[in-house]
């Protein structure tokens, strides 16, 4: 069964606005151009045929699929990576488009999912096998696959309540495209189960658990986050990392610990916006705040005076957190919210807070929660007391990440539950 006729018109209706927001945040022409070719056509000659083809939105899902592509990489498979977002495609490349892999590797735009681009992109290319990662869910780009006799997975898959309540506003799109999938490896049984009600076939629905367990802090990131922390002068300074943030939560949070920057001169906000174009915002409210700000970009130091340090780079969160007594992870006290992973700084003994609305990772969080392992403000002025807790409070700090760590270990092993599915269809 073909994806509706009234899905493809309205694509077509918006497929304008949608070139003219990627020509609108594109830097320059080239930029724009190379986008526009990968989106929508005419696509350049594949790197590699017959590849392990990995669709992953964004920075979140590509970090989670990490230790997967990574994995068949290193047994000499060729990979090719989706993107539907430009950070997240800047971060497939920042990892794999390097040596040892840059021959096996190739990072590309997801074309919009009109049916006859979607066909042309599998001729060109000619997967062998397509893994969707978490709930990246293409009614064109799942057709296809079966007409193109291409195996698809969704693994690490994930869907909240919300969203499945989205999904099922639909079920003529929804059903016929979610029977098309040959697997479905669930995090937990609330999302299998809700994928289940919106027309998955029980049988090919598997609980695996969630990779992101599974995750280490890259050695690198570890002995770079000491060597600044003496080429700093920062062994003396109590810092929390703000990270994944999103509208107004830099501003909420920014004002709130003001007054105890002032108190403290010993204390340090190191804050990490989720988008890159948003930099330039948060230095200016921190400027307006007459917060002592100093800038990643301009690989400028932190200072003994230094009250905010704006890391405004790309691929580097795990050097932050590795800098950090305590840290809010964002995107969880703005509205609607949905929360950011809080697996990344627990791995490295970091005491954990965040706000509540995090219902992107509500199994997770809600397994640390119960564990007395990640500590939930519900207001700006909640989160701000728990942080300041994190740093005076060594009994409460040393609990919050102890306890992670317990949960951690428990849920390890999923990865290798992943991939013992997909070698079969290798």
């Amino acid at each position: 069964m073909a994806t509706p006729f009234w899905y493809n018109a309205a694509l077509a209706i918006v497929k304008p606005l949608y070139r003219s927001k990627i020509k609108k945040r594109a830097q320059n022409t080239a930029e724009y151009q190379q986008e526009a070719l990968e989106r929508f056509g005419p696509f350049q000659p594949a790197k590699n045929l017959q590849t392990i083809w990995f669709h992953c939105v964004s920075v979140g899902e590509t970090n989670a699929a990490q230790p997967l592509i990574e994995h068949y990489l290193k047994l000499g498979h060729t990979v090719l990576v989706t993107n539907t977002t430009k950070t997240g495609q800047a971060r497939s490349k920042s990892l794999f488009l390097k040596a040892p892999y840059e021959a096996l590797f190739q990072a590309v735009y997801l074309p919009a999912d009109q049916k006859f681009l979607i066909a042309d992109f599998y001729q060109k290319y000619q997967p062998k096998l397509l893994i969707l990662v978490e709930t990246e869910l293409w009614p064109n780009l799942i057709d296809q696959a079966k007409e193109f006799k291409v195996p698809c997975i969704l693994v690490n898959a994930r869907l909240s309540e919300k969203s499945a309540k989205g999904y099922g506003k639909v079920p003529s799109l929804t059903r016929p495209m979610l029977q098309k999938l040959d697997r479905l490896l669930a995090q937990d049984l609330a999302t299998q189960q809700r994928f289940i009600t919106l027309g998955s076939q029980p049988d090919q629905t598997e609980v695996v658990g969630s990779i992101k367990f599974d995750i280490s802090a890259p050695e690198q990131f570890v002995q770079k986050a000491q060597q600044l922390q003496q080429d700093w002068n920062l062994s003396s300074r109590k810092i929390i990392t703000i990270a994944s943030t999103h509208s107004p939560e830099e501003e909420k949070l920014l004002t709130a610990f003001k007054p105890y920057l002032e108190q403290h001169s010993d204390w340090l906000l190191i804050v990490v916006p989720r988008h890159p174009e948003r930099f330039d915002e948060v230095f200016n409210i921190a400027q307006s705040l007459n917060l002592n700000t100093q800038r990643r970009s301009l690989n400028q130091s932190i200072q003994s005076d230094t009250q905010v340090y704006l890391a405004d780079s790309m691929g580097e969160m795990w050097l932050w957190y590795g800098l950090s007594q305590a840290c809010f992870v964002g995107g969880s006290l703005n509205e609607p919210g949905g929360g950011h992973n809080i697996l990344e700084p627990m791995v490295l003994d970091v005491p954990t807070v965040i706000g509540p609305n995090y219902f992107n990772f509500q199994a997770i969080v809600d397994e640390f929660i119960q564990a007395d392992a990640v500590a939930v403000g519900q207001s700006v002025d909640e989160v701000t007391q728990l942080l300041v807790r994190c740093l005076q409070d060594q009994a409460f700090a040393q609990q919050l990440s102890q306890h992670a760590i317990e949960v951690l270990n428990r849920n390890k092993g999923s990865l290798q539950k992943h991939i013992a599915v997909i070698d079969t269809y290798l």
